[in-house]
């Protein structure tokens, strides 16, 4: 649980509160809304402040105690305030007091709240408060700094992914241009092949060629000897 307990008070008259834990921090409450008691005495020697101002400057602060936290706002002489683990830090409770303050602001019993005894708004503005606490201890409202950071991841993750893109794409350029380079390799292993191939041909059609008239020679002598006789002297003889 983020937030425990939360009041508006008007000086040190509590007028309305919530308490979401078990346990009694009454008498710290009544510490801190005791503004001359804080300010003059050594009552809060057990107390750490957050801030190193002066009590009395500000309207904001923190004060811590075991592993709570004590936020409030003192405003207009009302303080609204809330006690919250050490763990939630003090954007979230802050942002919870500025909300709690809008809506008592906004209550119509708060234009009657300076002559209201202690804890009289109790039954008109306690369920407001009840209801906040609620909100922000289970789906806290997104604050402007929250919401800045979440887009700039947005925009950081979509910047990783177009990296990662490009470092991919540049990965397929290369393997493109690695094979590129096996198939101009194997185009000119190709072209020599071609031309060996080639020559194989040439010579192969030359030596079939030459055959094919040393062929016809001896067919032609073959002939010519069926008339002429083997030497080719009767037809020389005849003749004459």
């Amino acid at each position: 649980m983020s937030l425990i307990h939360a009041l508006v008070a008007r000086g040190s008259t509590i007028l309305a509160e919530h308490q979401a834990g078990k346990r009694d921090f009454s008498q710290g409450l009544l510490i801190l809304l005791n503004f001359s008691a804080i300010a003059h005495t050594g009552i809060y020697v057990n107390w750490r402040l957050e801030d190193t101002e002066p009590y009395a400057r500000h309207s904001k602060l923190t004060y811590v105690w075991e592993q709570y936290l004590f936020h409030y706002i003192s405003e207009g002489g009302y303080t609204y305030l809330v006690m919250a683990d050490d763990t939630v830090g003090r954007r979230m409770p802050f942002a919870f007091l500025a909300d709690l303050q809008r809506k008592f602001i906004a209550a119509p019993s708060s234009s009657s709240s300076e002559e209201t005894p202690a804890y009289g708004l109790q039954g008109s503005f306690g369920p407001t408060i009840s209801a906040l606490m609620q909100t922000y201890n289970t789906s806290p409202p997104v604050d402007e700094l929250t919401r800045a950071q979440t887009e700039l991841n947005q925009v950081k993750d979509i910047m990783v992914q177009n990296v990662e893109q490009i470092l991919s794409r540049g990965e397929r350029i290369e393997l493109l241009v690695d094979k590129t380079d096996v198939m101009a390799g194997q185009a000119t292993a190709f072209r020599r092949g071609a031309r060996t191939v080639r020559r194989q041909m040439w010579w192969r059609n030359s030596k079939i060629l030459a055959l094919s008239f040393l062929v016809g020679l001896i067919f032609l002598w073959i002939i010519l000897a069926q008339f002429c006789g083997a030497g080719l002297n009767h037809c020389g003889s005849s003749l004459s």
